[in-house]
């Protein structure tokens, strides 16, 4: 397993531990690609996209259709994707990614936060170097891929030769992990789906690029600021640079 898989395992058992934030989370998700491409999954694929992601996740089926109604109403908030960073205590670089109705509110969430850590929330941009931004699509696996040829394949759209399998202990089922460049979402996402892969789930995030080392002490203040950030809803997910 390489070392996205590593960091992308551990940072999802924090972030994604409770349903209710997870759920909250993708209804955001499925407001904007409603507004973006229309309530239809088969004429819109990031939609569809995200919808197997919420299978994925057991996001109940009357839920991910409510959340496709509610995104067409008339008073449904417009949302935009806002990044904040800055470095924590003791020299760790974070990244916070939102989805906001209320970027006054928000910004004034994510600095309190750095301030009783002790922090410094920076400009937009300034820590980018530090983190790759990636999409990263899971799927089902066939029976007959070769993994070689699947990545050739998808090399013109920028995906990694690195990729993730995992085997779901209780179905039997196996999933695929690939990584590849944002600007080849709908590239990727075509191409997986016109060669016949199922559950096709994509989603974005930011992997470090250069981890730091740090102690059991300060990874325990590092978790605490983590979990604060998350308690928002406007907060999606939160990445840093902590070994």
């Amino acid at each position: 397993m390489g070392r996205a898989f590593e960091y992308r395992k551990a940072t999802k058992m924090k972030r994604w531990g409770h349903m209710a934030k997870t759920f909250t989370r993708l209804g955001k998700q499925i407001a904007i690609a409603v507004k973006a491409g229309g309530p239809e999954p088969e004429n819109n694929p990031t939609l569809r996209s995200i919808i197997a992601v919420c299978k994925r996740e057991n996001m109940p089926k009357d839920n991910i259709e409510r959340a496709i109604k509610n995104a067409m109403g008339k008073d449904q908030s417009d949302y935009k994707e806002v990044t904040y960073e800055g470095y924590g205590p003791h020299g760790i670089a974070v990244f916070v990614d939102t989805l906001t109705d209320n970027t006054t509110r928000t910004v004034a969430d994510v600095r309190s936060v750095f301030n009783k850590f002790s922090g410094n929330l920076g400009t937009t941009g300034s820590l980018s170097f530090l983190f790759d931004h990636k999409c990263v699509f899971t799927f089902k696996k066939k029976d007959d891929v070769d993994m070689e040829e699947l990545i050739l394949d998808l090399i013109d759209y920028n995906v990694d030769d690195e990729f993730d399998e995992e085997t779901d202990e209780e179905t039997g089922e196996t999933t695929l992990t690939i990584y590849g460049d944002p600007k080849s979402y709908a590239q990727i996402q075509k191409y997986l789906e016109e060669h016949g892969f199922e559950n096709v789930g994509g989603e974005f995030t930011y992997i470090p690029n250069d981890l730091k080392e740090v102690d059991d002490e300060q990874r325990a203040t590092i978790d605490k600021m983590v979990e604060k950030l998350e308690e928002f809803d406007d907060v999606q997910n939160v990445y840093t640079n902590m070994k």
